[in-house]
């Protein structure tokens, strides 16, 4: 078997844990940068798929129509096909995905607050790890 037919173990140890875990599977899929980043757009009202894909600048649209499969399978949003000619496709935040939302807010703000100690940090620490080498 080659490296494409190999089943990766990796993968089923992370399904395993999610299943135990709640907050570990939860995490997976809000804790990336794109699906962050969507919710937060639907936050005033429905979006169509262009809209979304010029607000989010350097999101593929590939990455795009994977991580808004992603939030509608896990319920955070729903995909409205508008009979139009051609058809239209909206977006927009379900009850889960808007408290969701807040949570996301919440998060923003205190690394909004937080953000320059952070830096500082890590500028301290990537200078003192050059005199402890």
């Amino acid at each position: 078997m080659d490296q494409f037919t190999t089943p990766r173990r990796r993968n089923r140890q992370n399904d395993e844990l999610n299943e135990r875990c709640p907050i570990r599977d939860v995490l997976d899929r809000v804790g990336d940068k794109w699906s962050a980043l969507i919710v937060r757009e639907l936050r005033d009202g429905p979006r169509r798929f262009g809209v979304l894909r010029r607000a989010i600048e350097d999101i593929s649209q590939r990455m795009l129509t994977g991580t808004l499969r992603n939030l509608q399978r896990d319920g955070f949003i729903t995909r409205t096909v508008i009979p139009t000619t051609p058809p239209q496709v909206e977006y927009a935040l379900t009850g889960l995905g808007t408290s969701l939302q807040e949570a996301l807010g919440e998060l923003a703000g205190w690394a909004a607050t937080n953000h320059g100690a952070i830096r500082a940090a890590r500028k301290e620490f990537d200078g003192n790890r050059h005199e402890t080498a």
